[in-house]
């Protein structure tokens, strides 16, 4: 598996799949995936892909029937190279941490749309039990959650668009903020293992069992 982050053509083509495949419970396109791998990297625990790759697509009934082996191997590939990519930032260079924000242009002004990656990364959050996180950590999860969960909608309704840019601001420092804080605990605690992950993308075969989960082969399941 290749290293260091995707190209503009690969994110391209991920974001194409997402769409071919997506439905009304998945992940919509690759700024709710990278926010959704973040918080997966950031929490508690590294929860397994056998687990966030079916919620990627809202559960068991919804993963793709893929065209090809190449498809759902290429699709593997990119997103576990897209996750060591956002691994590394995180833990070793942390100044070079983006979030993969959209952009929404009005009458040629740039607005940062930052909804996507939110409820990319509270999908993520929703994997694991955060209710150890200190209180002095709660607003930092609350900046992210602002822009990523349905309920706070009104709350978003009713502020200005300079009180918006500020509170999309604040989602960088405090991703990095929460991270840093499981990574801590992970490295503190010898039952929480993998400090820093590097997960290579598993090769799919027709006789392999399937990645959405259900114990079937492969080549019977989702290939069909």
């Amino acid at each position: 598996m290749k290293e260091g982050p995707l190209t503009e053509k690969e994110l391209e083509w991920l974001e194409d799949v997402l769409e071919k495949y997506g439905n009304d419970t998945s992940v919509v396109d690759v700024a709710e995936l990278d926010g959704l791998l973040t918080a997966i990297l950031s929490g508690p625990h590294m929860i397994e892909p056998s687990e966030w790759l079916v919620a990627l697509w809202g559960g068991p009934k919804h993963v793709p029937k893929w065209a090809s082996e190449r498809e759902l191997n290429r699709f593997m590939e990119l997103s576990f190279q897209h996750m060591n990519d956002i691994a590394d930032r995180l833990t070793e260079y942390p100044d070079q941490f983006e979030p993969l924000f959209g952009v929404h242009e009005i009458d040629d002004v740039e607005y940062t749309v930052a909804e996507e990656w939110c409820y990319g990364y509270m999908r993520g959050w929703s994997l694991d039990d955060w209710s150890a996180l200190p209180a002095s950590l709660e607003p930092a999860l609350k900046a992210i959650a602002l822009h990523g969960s349905e309920e706070n909608a009104p709350v978003l309704e009713e502020m200005t668009e300079e009180e918006i840019e500020l509170s999309i601001e604040k989602i960088k420092p405090s991703a990095l903020a929460l991270h840093n804080y499981w990574l801590t605990q992970r490295v503190d605690n010898p039952e929480v293992s993998g400090s820093t992950p590097v997960i290579a993308a598993p090769k799919i075969g027709r006789n392999d069992p399937c990645p959405c989960g259900s114990g079937k082969k492969y080549k019977s399941c989702c290939l069909q």
